[in-house]
């Protein structure tokens, strides 16, 4: 037996960064991460380990991110929380007492109820390495790839499955791939990016089984089509791993998550939750929101470990605002707040802000890319609601900016005359920058 100031339970994005925050602000602590995985992947690296990367091992994040900062590191598998008596059971018969517990125990992978799941090369996507190094050798020799799902996951592993000689099909249950993440013009982009490079995107496809002997063969839909299939990914998304939580008698809320406030307390005043586990509540209108990313797993864990041992009123969780980004085949998207679908959806009254320039100036330069970059603002107020652009990698910080000015309460105005750093060859033009542009054309209707 053992006792901790501080344990931490999960050693992925949101585990570290509890961790070594708290360690910062409460410099003489003891503090444990345990975590029953050898190794740790980077969650967003995981489809490149088979086209890009094609190696685990070049997709870890390093122990010494913990270790560095005085911070005991358990290999082992927490099986049981005692919460009135505050200590931990494990796999290997290990009790551990602490002080204070923070549970960042991560997501699963939805399994489809549908027949045939259980046959031979169908996987799902765990983030553990000796699991993901026996898919990466697996599929070596294979040639027929179907992928469920058309979100990021299932967009990013097509890519990459065919960037690495793969046939792919790309199983799309409803209308658009990335349609909870972008307004359909963005996805109608993506979508034209995996067509025009290889990938069968097949949208409003029902699956009715998996066929084969022992082995896939093939996806059966709903009109009797048969897919071939040498092997299935599926990418269908994630679900809170809140099991041990619930088990200790955690307050879980209706998506299965564990029910925590803006200070990222659980029902229990001495532990907390963060990550995918956690609970999730939109920053526009304080719904519970099923969005499962490591970006705002890592908002969290900041919240977590400033917090875990004093509320300090300064540091809270105002909602995810889901930012978002991705590339495809050279195109980056990036999303941030709203999208038109979920403003009306949410009954807010809008105006749509746009703007196409190309990303460096002159628009002659080699590697330029055209920017399309679409601002939603309230109608009356002014105040912006959500932001996507597509373009190249000046995207991935962009929509962070907008991400930014979404969470101040930036106006329109404010966008329009905000100062920007521009050179040719990184930016586009000071006399026509997009976001300085999108909030004009937005303004101009109001």
């Amino acid at each position: 037996m053992r006792k901790v100031d501080l344990l931490v339970i999960g050693g992925s994005a949101g585990g570290i960064l509890s961790a070594n925050t708290a360690r910062k602000v409460y410099k003489d602590i003891s503090i444990t991460v345990i975590r029953n995985t050898k190794t740790v992947m980077v969650p967003c690296g995981i489809p490149y380990i088979y086209g890009t990367l094609k190696d685990t091992s070049k997709n870890i994040i390093p122990d010494k991110m913990i270790t560095d900062n005085n911070i005991d590191l358990i290999i082992d598998k927490v099986t049981k929380i005692n919460k009135e008596e505050k200590y931990v059971l494990t796999e290997n018969n290990d009790q551990i007492n602490y002080d204070k517990l923070i549970i960042a125990t991560g997501s699963l992978p939805i399994v489809p109820s549908v027949i045939g799941n259980n046959l031979e090369n169908i996987f799902s996507i765990y983030k553990n390495e000796v699991y993901l190094n026996d898919i990466l050798q697996k599929i070596k020799d294979l040639k027929d790839i179907v992928v469920i799902g058309g979100g990021f996951i299932g967009v990013e592993f097509s890519e990459q499955m065919q960037l690495n000689g793969k046939n792919v099909t790309l199983l799309q249950r409803g209308d658009k791939c990335l349609r909870r993440n972008f307004d359909a013009e963005f996805s109608a982009e993506a979508e034209t990016l995996l067509k025009e490079n290889g990938v069968n995107v097949r949208t409003n496809c029902k699956i009715k089984e998996f066929v084969g002997k022992g082995k896939v063969e093939g996806v059966k839909l709903e009109t009797g089509e048969i897919i071939k299939a040498d092997a299935i990914i599926l990418g269908s998304g994630v679900k809170p791993n809140s099991d041990l939580a619930k088990d200790a008698g955690l307050k879980i809320n209706d998506n299965g998550a564990i029910a925590v406030n803006e200070y990222m307390n659980t029902s229990d005043a001495d532990i907390l939750a963060v990550g995918d586990c956690a609970e999730k509540v939109s920053f526009f209108t304080r719904n519970d929101v099923p969005v499962l990313l490591a970006s705002t797993a890592a908002l969290e864990a900041k919240i977590a470990g400033y917090n875990v041992f004093k509320n300090k009123l300064t540091r809270k969780n105002k909602g995810t605002i889901s930012a978002f980004s991705t590339k495809i085949y050279g195109a980056t998207l990036g999303a941030a707040g709203l999208t038109e679908k979920q403003a009306i959806e949410n009954n807010f009254e809008y105006v749509i802000g746009e703007f196409n320039v190309m990303d460096k100036h002159p628009g002659s330069l080699p590697n330029t890319k055209k920017i399309h970059m679409k601002l939603i603002f309230s109608k009356y107020s002014g105040i912006i609601l959500g932001g996507q652009i597509s373009g190249g990698d000046t995207v991935g910080e962009m929509i962070n900016i907008i991400s930014l000015a979404v969470q101040q309460g930036m106006t329109a105005a404010d966008l329009n005359t905000f100062q920007v750093a521009t050179h040719p060859l990184l930016t586009a033009s000071p006399i026509a920058y997009p976001i300085n542009g999108a909030a004009m054309n937005a303004i101009e209707k109001m």
